[in-house]
């Protein structure tokens, strides 16, 4: 199956942060597949802007050591690689310092009418302040369209400081909030899923859904981004965004369209129907975790501790929940979110589990009866399952086995999965904000998510120690037992 290439209007580019990590590993590659398919019109132009003093010679040569690094030689055709650098140019500006702002009006102006993105791949304690000096150089003009990376705050009161900081110079509808997970293609079909087809829909409630899991798990540890990381842990850097995006997709209501307001709204009334976690309650509802030194990848590896060079630390590198959602939908349907470092496989995935069947007519030989599961893939290996009860074959009287009908994407349409970036940058140029959070969302998840951080910041109790390559504390496995469950594992998982 040939994918259909829609291209785009002319645009500018500019990248803020374009010699950092994100730019290197993500948005340079995914931009060279883009125009590699024909997606990027002749004439459009991506510019890099950062402190960093660079020729545009220099950043061409960064961009290509990028493609390089991060594209398959296959998908490097001769010739496609100048192509693409003719586009790219670069501006020396500082955040902090006028200096460059006045270059940078002079590269943009000549096309006053063109879209303009500006993509902030900084630090947000440089979203304010770039912002601010877009404004006075009066480089936003009515089709400009400004992305934000995570993190958005580190709490809702930060998170609001920061929205506020960027609607003082954008209008909502001109900010994109980026979450890499809402351009995965497996999230894209859960949509299909449940929407453009008839079978799940009518079941896909608390009468016929018995409980909903979302893991998100890595086998890397924090790795050079332990500074970082031991200011946010697994709460705020996963679960705030990442995966209450996920619990939103799977437990929204039908929304009216697929435009951007009509599919953020019904994902607003989740976040507001979540049963809040009260401190009272956060020792039954969640579990907090932190590696030590362990297997992992084939090898030995360190503890959090050790890799951070510190004696202690209440960071969480490990995070399960409890979550439930207070409406006539999901009343009573529990969903089970865990995510953490350093765990046995890498995996993305969300697991509907359906309610055991009311009565079986099959005698003890068939065998025990396994409830239906959905299994919706993010990542490795995007596709879905569905588990089902079937007649091993053969005489001797009825023997039943749980089996999946597996679909994967790679089998089925036999192309190339573009990376999420890819689709997500696309869609900030043609000004679809469908799959980019709204202010009131990013919000109303702080909302959720602080009483928790709360609780945590109070105890005086410090984060369950688990083993790197396990599948975290052994609470963790409790938090769901307990009620009769048990995490969902794969044996297919690379």
């Amino acid at each position: 199956m040939t994918p259909r290439i829609i291209p785009v209007e002319l645009f500018d580019l500019v990248v803020f942060g374009a010699t950092g990590d994100l730019s290197q590993r993500k948005l340079l590659p995914a931009l060279f597949h883009r125009d590699l398919q024909g997606q990027i019109p002749p004439g459009s132009r991506i510019i890099g802007c950062s402190r960093r003093a660079l020729s545009n010679e220099d950043f061409r040569a960064f961009a290509r050591k990028a493609i390089e690094d991060h594209v398959a030689a296959a998908d490097r055709p001769p010739g496609m690689m100048a192509r693409f650098l003719e586009r790219v140019s670069y501006v020396t500006a500082d955040a902090a310092q006028n200096a460059g702002w006045a270059e940078l009006d002079k590269v943009l102006n000549p096309e006053p009418h063109r879209i303009r993105v500006f993509y902030l791949a900084v630090g947000p304690d440089l979203f304010g302040p770039i912002c601010e000096k877009l404004d006075a150089y009066r480089l936003v003009t009515p089709r400009t369209r400004v992305v934000i990376e995570k993190p958005l705050g580190k709490s809702g009161e930060s998170a609001h400081a920061l929205n506020e900081s960027i609607g003082r110079v954008f209008r909502e509808p001109q900010v994109y909030r980026i979450d890499h997970y809402l351009g995965k293609e497996t999230v894209q079909n859960l949509m299909a899923l449940r929407f453009a087809n008839a079978l799940f829909e009518p079941v896909w409630n608390s009468g016929h859904v018995d409980h909903v899991q979302i893991t998100v798990a890595e086998t890397l540890g924090v790795e050079g981004r332990a500074g970082y990381y031991d200011t946010a842990g697994a709460l705020r850097d996963m679960v705030q965004n990442h995966m209450l995006q996920l619990l939103c997709l799977v437990a929204m209501e039908p929304p009216t369209s697929t435009q951007a307001d009509a599919l953020r709204d019904e994902k607003l009334k989740v976040l507001k129907s979540l049963k809040p976690i009260t401190a009272e309650a956060v020792p039954n509802a969640t579990v907090r975790g932190q590696y030590r030194a362990g297997a992992a990848n084939g090898g030995a590896v360190k503890g959090y501790l050790e890799e951070l060079g510190s004696a202690a630390s209440k960071t969480e590198t490990f995070v399960a929940l409890k979550a439930e959602i207070n409406n006539w939908r999901w009343a009573g349907v529990p969903f089970y979110l865990r995510t953490g470092k350093r765990l046995p496989s890498r995996v993305s995935e969300i697991v509907v589990t359906f309610k055991p069947i009311p009565y079986s007519v099959f005698d003890g030989q068939a065998g025990p009866i396994a409830p239906n599961r959905l299994v919706i893939r993010l990542q490795p290996g995007e596709g879905v399952k569905l588990w089902l009860m079937i007649k091993d074959p053969g005489p001797g009287g009825m023997r039943l086995s749980n089996v999946p009908l597996d679909m994967s994407f790679a089998d089925a349409f036999n192309v190339r999965n573009p990376d999420a970036y890819e689709r997500l940058i696309m869609d900030v140029v043609r000004g679809n904000q469908a799959l980019f959070m709204r202010r009131d969302e990013v919000e109303a998840a702080w909302g959720w998510i602080d009483p928790v951080l709360d609780a945590w910041a109070a105890s005086p109790e410090l984060p369950k120690p688990y083993t790197a390559g396990t599948w975290g504390p052994s609470s963790a496995v409790a938090l769901i037992e307990r009620d009769g469950r048990t995490w969902y594992e794969d044996q297919d998982i690379d």
